[in-house]
């Protein structure tokens, strides 16, 4: 999984086109203030174990989270953080899941449609901390630092079913 945060004072977005992979019923349009922005993609070898990517992602998002002292999140997939994406099934599973674990602790969380075209706006807090990314490796169970675990490597060929 691949994930770049900003700490924001405002999100917004309103859905524009749909694509192939659309989820239906989207929030058409929503806003968030005072909270992280987390562009999401989520990759083929997250597919391997969607339930670890699950856990090792919010964990590291708790992490994060703490650090900022912040409390509200905007789940926003960006499929252009990796060229090798998940199933859009799956990975819209573990968004789904992800929002779900982080509300379960006590989060407010968001999610901008899985699928659709966005315009957007945000409005970046700008202090050292506010922009950064992530590397969530399942199998490392955590932030991968550089170059990732022998396992998914092993497990890179993983071929989308659906």
């Amino acid at each position: 999984m691949k994930i770049l945060g900003i700490h924001a004072d405002r999100v917004w977005y309103k859905i524009t086109k749909k694509t192939k992979m659309a989820e239906p019923e989207p929030v058409p349009e929503d806003e968030m203030t005072d909270c992280v922005l987390l562009f999401c993609c989520v990759e083929k070898s997250d597919e391997i174990s969607p339930e670890a990517t699950v856990t090792a992602t919010v964990e590291s998002i708790l992490v994060r989270l703490g650090r900022l002292k912040a409390k509200r999140v905007m789940l926003f997939p960006y499929a252009h953080l990796a060229s090798d994406l998940g199933c859009p099934g799956i990975s819209q599973w573990i968004l789904r899941s992800i929002q779900t674990r982080l509300a379960e602790d006590g989060i407010d969380t968001k999610r901008a449609a899985f699928g659709w075209y966005k315009e957007f706006e945000i409005k970046s807090k700008g202090h050292p901390m506010a922009d950064f990314s992530m590397s969530i490796c399942p199998f490392a169970g955590g932030v991968c630092e550089g170059e990732c675990c022998p396992k998914k490597q092993e497990h890179q060929e993983a071929a989308c079913h659906s």
